[in-house]
């Protein structure tokens, strides 16, 4: 660390340019010294990048030509060497992060903590205070439930970008601080449903409202133990807060969970079950033929990624206990087998129009019988496995983690469906 204080940092996200400009502005006229950075990623297929900055009087739009056109890129080449820049500046007093609408604040939040500037990361250089995320109101519902594709919305953040929308949409209310609501919904029935979603995908985040927001004292409503870019581990509680448990406005919330593994192959038949009619899972899966690896899997509006969360506990190679975070610790202990260990499935789906029973018979009915279950590791490792295959970075140079927090991260797709 230098001794020098933090700078404070806020970052904003949200799929609507207009209110989240609105917000970065209202935050920008409340102090003096606030330097508002934004990137435009829309012509990043071909290499460009607009960045604008707003300091004071001053407002500089410079045109930044990218040798690879992905977000890594900029992230790497051009935002965190500029925010160590701003925060060395004595006028800067607060710097706000208008991301791209594109963007999805995690990856951000990861880079900041672990991309090397020079000899250290730029979390040194800055303190981040707040993660806000903009809900535009009138089409946020159809955004997180919808199957549009950000090419189709000429919003991909590289020319590889095949994430959906709804996968945007809803990583980045998952990982807010505070939610801005920004105008309205269309109607009483889209507003209600919105809500549902939200009660269960973001169950802990307080929400505001746009029109009432003070520059001043809207950090205010963020709550003191929120994570403020605080990457989770991947084995850790998969929903922050208590969601509800009932059905609401035809949203329900399943909770799948066995310590048995599940067959690649009729795993790999059955996943369409967590496509239609739902609007989001995430969770770890234990696949027999890679009894070693816990696998990630992420669904959205018909995106699917599937990717490594590294070793379980109970594997050879697997991580010191000491060297992992307490929810860990604590899941492993309250679930841990004789035989297999921490190795387990768990998944939180919330469902629209899908039936929760029907979800959960089909995951059951990919977990191994109880003979395949009995004739052991190295019967399973004979398994064709659909899953062994990733999906390759655009930036083979990125520095950002291999298994999740690259800024596509829900890219890394399962190529064999």
């Amino acid at each position: 660390m230098t001794d020098n204080p933090r700078v404070p940092l806020v970052l904003i996200s949200g799929l609507a340019p207009g209110p989240n400009a609105d917000l970065a502005e209202r935050l920008r006229l409340a102090e003096a010294g606030t330097a508002v950075v934004h990137h435009d990623l829309r012509q990043i297929h071909s290499g460009v990048v607009r960045r604008r900055i707003r300091l004071g009087d001053r407002d500089q739009l410079t045109v930044l030509e990218l040798a690879h056109g992905c977000v890594s890129c900029t992230l790497r080449e051009d935002l965190l060497p500029l925010l160590r820049k701003l925060s060395q500046m004595p006028q800067v007093r607060r710097i706000v992060v208008r991301l791209d609408e594109a963007m999805e604040p995690e990856p951000v939040s990861w880079a900041l903590h672990n991309v090397l500037v020079g000899e250290r990361p730029v979390i040194e250089d800055v303190d981040l205070r707040a993660v806000l995320t903009v809900v535009d109101c009138a089409g946020w519902l159809g955004d997180s439930t919808g199957d549009d594709t950000l090419a189709e919305r000429n919003l991909r953040a590289s020319p590889e970008d095949e994430r959906t929308v709804a996968q945007v949409a809803l990583s980045q209310v998952e990982f807010a601080d505070l939610l801005v609501l920004a105008g309205a919904a269309t109607d009483a029935w889209s507003a209600a449903k919105a809500s549902a979603v939200l009660d269960r995908v973001a169950p802990s985040i307080p929400r505001v409202e746009l029109s009432t927001v003070d520059g001043e004292t809207v950090l205010d409503a963020v709550p003191s133990d929120a994570r403020r870019g605080e990457v989770t581990d991947m084995h850790g509680p998969l929903l922050r807060g208590q969601p509800p448990l009932h059905t609401d406005c035809g949203i329900g919330l399943l909770t799948f969970t066995s310590q048995r593994p599940f067959h690649p192959e009729r795993l790999h038949d059955a996943i369409d079950v967590l496509l239609d009619g739902v609007v989001r899972t995430r969770g770890r899966l234990w696949v027999a033929s890679q009894p070693d690896m816990a696998l990630w899997i992420e669904s959205a509006g018909g995106g699917l990624g599937v990717g490594h969360a590294g070793p379980w506990l109970a594997a050879p190679d697997g991580p010191d206990w000491a060297d992992v975070s307490p929810e860990r610790r604590t899941l492993a202990s309250l679930r841990w087998d004789p035989l297999f260990g921490d190795r387990a499935q768990e998944l939180v789906v919330v469902t629209d129009q899908a039936t929760p029973d029907e979800i959960e018979a089909a995951l059951n009915g990919a977990l191994l019988t109880e003979e395949e279950l009995a004739a052991g590791e190295q019967e399973w490792l004979r398994y064709p496995d659909p899953f062994g295959e990733w999906h390759e970075e655009p930036c083979e140079d990125t520095e950002t983690d291999p298994e999740k927090h690259d800024v596509n991260a829900s890219n890394r797709k399962d190529e064999t469906q």
